[in-house]
C-alpha cells in the first residue's frame, strides 16, 4: 500500500499518522458489508485533507474488474477515535461502466416511430416559435396560452413555427444527409438537381437551397435533396454512345428447299 496525496488536498496539511494507520479498521467496516472474497489487498491511502484519509482496496467480485472498494475514515481534532465517513465501490480507469445516459427522446432516430408512438416537443423546444408574439420577452405559462388563442382566433392554422436555429439546424441535416451535395450518388451524377425537371422547389428560407425529388423512378422521390445534389435520373440525362445499347442484328432468312437440304 502507498500514500497518495491528491492535487486538491491541501499542501500544508499535515500527514496524519493515526488515520492511515486505520487500515484494519477500514477493512473490517468494508467486510460488515461485503463477502470477504470479494475484497483484496489494501492499494493505497489518500490524504484527502486535514484528518481525512481514504483507504482503497481491490476489488475481487466477478465483473467488477478494475473496480475499487474505497473507505474513507476520519477523527476529531484532539482525539484519536477513528470513524468511518463513507464506503464506496468506485470504477478505476480500467472499469467497465454503463454508458452514460441518454433520454428516449435524444435516442430516437428517423423511423423509429410505429403507429400511436407519441413524440412530443418541450414547451421551450428553441426549433420552434409563436406563430403570433406579444414581443421578444420570455413568455410564462398564461402568455403562452394567450398566444395560443390569438393564433386560433387568427386562423393562422400552427400555433408555433419554425425558428430561425429550427431552419438552420434542418438545413445542415439535410446538407449532410443522403440527399446533400457531398454523398458518392451526387458526385458520379452527370447533372445537379437545381437543373432537373423533377425538382419541386420549396418555399420561404429554404427555397434557394432546396427542394423536394418528383421522379418516382429515382432513389430519392418524395425527398429533400439539395440543389447540389444529382443522381442518374436526372431530367436531362443522355447516354454516350458506348453506353447505348447495341442494335439488334439484320435478320437472317432460310432460303434452302426441303430437297437442297437432302443433297446436304
Amino acid at each position: 500500500m502507498h500514500l497518495v496525496t491528491p492535487r486538491s488536498a491541501s499542501t500544508t496539511a499535515p500527514s496524519d499518522t493515526v488515520l492511515l494507520g486505520a487500515v484494519d479498521l477500514a477493512r473490517e467496516v468494508l467486510l460488515e458489508q461485503v463477502d470477504a472474497t470479494d475484497v483484496g489487498a489494501a492499494t493505497a491511502a489518500v490524504l484527502e485533507g486535514e484528518h481525512v484519509v481514504t483507504h482503497y482496496f481491490a476489488c475481487l467480485r466477478a465483473g467488477y474488474v478494475g473496480w475499487t472498494w474505497s473507505v474513507t475514515v476520519t477523527r476529531a481534532v484532539d482525539s484519536d477515535l477513528v470513524t468511518v465517513d463513507e464506503v464506496v465501490l468506485l470504477p478505476g480507469e480500467d472499469a467497465i461502466i454503463a454508458p452514460q445516459w441518454v433520454p428516449y427522446k435524444d435516442r430516437i432516430r428517423p423511423g423509429d416511430l410505429s403507429p400511436g408512438d407519441l413524440l412530443p416537443v418541450e414547451e421551450d423546444d428553441p426549433r420552434l416559435v409563436p406563430t403570433y408574439s406579444f414581443g421578444d420577452d420570455p413568455l410564462d405559462a398564461d402568455a403562452k396560452a394567450q398566444v395560443r388563442q390569438v393564433a386560433k382566433d387568427l386562423g393562422l392554422g400552427r400555433v408555433r413555427t419554425l425558428s430561425p436555429e429550427g431552419i438552420d439546424l434542418a438545413a445542415q441535416r439535410w446538407h449532410d444527409g443522403d440527399g446533400g451535395p457531398d454523398t458518392p450518388l451526387a458526385q458520379s451524377a452527370p447533372a445537379k438537381c437545381f437543373s432537373c425537371g423533377f425538382l419541386l422547389r420549396l418555399s420561404g428560407h429554404l427555397a434557394e437551397t432546396f427542394g423536394v425529388c418528383a421522379n418516382g423512378n429515382a432513389n430519392d422521390d418524395g425527398r429533400v435533396v439539395a440543389l447540389g445534389h444529382g443522381c442518374g435520373a436526372h431530367s436531362e440525362a443522355q447516354l454516350s454512345k458506348k453506353q447505348q445499347p447495341l442494335p439488334p442484328a439484320e435478320h437472317a432468312h432460310d432460303t434452302l428447299t426441303s430437297d437442297e437440304l437432302e443433297t446436304l
